[in-house]
């Protein structure tokens, strides 16, 4: 292994800003699945594994992206930027809401601490209260997506970008920001709680995934065919393993166009499975309801 490689993977950055939420945040989710899941079968059945270990699974995603070789690495290549991007949106986000954090970090709360917070979320989220109806008109699906967009638009602004490789402050705002448009977005996906939104149906799941895919495809495609550099830091660092600035930048873009839209195809597959997993486990209509005249008439020829 050459010594650039070897030095590259032990370029572990340990931020103990991060260490700390990752080990708070997991903690408290344990405590809170084990507490539901020994308190009744309706705990069990929100108490699943398959949801203790998404929830898991984010949080090592998060820690590879912000503290891995990952973050290194996207100081001197777009697409390794682009990936790290990839992870805190499309893998880390998506895996957290799905673990539908809320009621398990409530009951991972010591018990005093626990019926104050509950209390207190309760008198805010109630059907009646002002702060509700606030939250409500503040998360509905058109302004979260227009946000979602947004931001991811407007950090791959030339001026932007640069900035945030060269300050770290500006670099971390965009990783929160990122971070935070996306939970917010797969919470809608997801309906994980507090649930002060309408449900959507599985078709509006389904559109409302699509509607990500135009505005992520057309940025990578048009960063993939950009005949000039558009992220100007990258002329300024050193290059390392024969990858040219040009190259780097339109293998960043293919990386968004394809890789990253493909991500919510796959979410829609899986939206759809379960749909039909759904559709399958409803009761069959009764025998006698099904042979009346009426239910056996074909649509448009109903008896006037």
């Amino acid at each position: 292994m050459d010594p650039i490689t070897r030095a590259v993977l032990r370029s572990w950055e340990w931020r103990p800003e991060v260490i700390i939420v990752i080990v708070v945040a997991g903690s408290l989710y344990f405590m809170g699945w084990r507490r539901l899941r020994r308190r009744s079968r309706h705990g069990q059945g929100l108490a699943t594994r398959w949801r203790l270990a998404s929830y898991w699974g984010g949080l090592v995603v998060l820690g590879l992206a912000l503290m891995s070789p990952i973050d290194v690495l996207g100081t001197q290549f777009f697409f390794v930027h682009m990936i790290q991007h990839m992870l805190l949106i499309m893998g880390a986000a998506p895996l957290l809401m799905v673990a539908n954090p809320m009621p398990f970090m409530l009951w991972g709360l010591p018990t005093p601490l626990r019926r104050r917070v509950g209390g207190w979320l309760s008198r805010l989220l109630h059907r009646k209260s002002s702060t509700r109806h606030y939250l409500r008109s503040f998360t509905n699906s058109g302004l979260v997506w227009m946000v979602y967009v947004f931001i991811l638009l407007g950090w791959h602004d030339p001026s932007a970008y640069n900035a945030t490789l060269r300050i770290r402050w500006i670099h971390d705002l965009e990783h929160i920001t990122f971070f935070l448009a996306a939970m917010f977005y797969w919470w809608r996906i997801t309906d994980a709680a507090p649930h002060i939104q309408k449900r959507m149906s599985r078709t509006a799941q389904i559109a409302y995934t699509l509607a990500a895919i135009p505005p992520n495809m057309l940025l990578g495609v048009a960063i993939s065919f950009a005949e000039q550099v558009i992220y100007t830091y990258y002329l300024d660092v050193p290059r390392i393993w024969g990858i040219g600035v040009l190259d780097d930048q339109r293998l960043g873009g293919v990386i968004m166009w394809v890789p990253g839209s493909m991500m919510y195809i796959i979410v829609v597959l899986i939206i759809a499975a379960r749909w039909l997993i759904e559709e399958e486990k409803k009761p069959p209509l009764p025998i006698a309801q099904l042979s009346t005249e009426k239910e056996m008439m074909a649509p448009g020829f109903e008896r006037q």
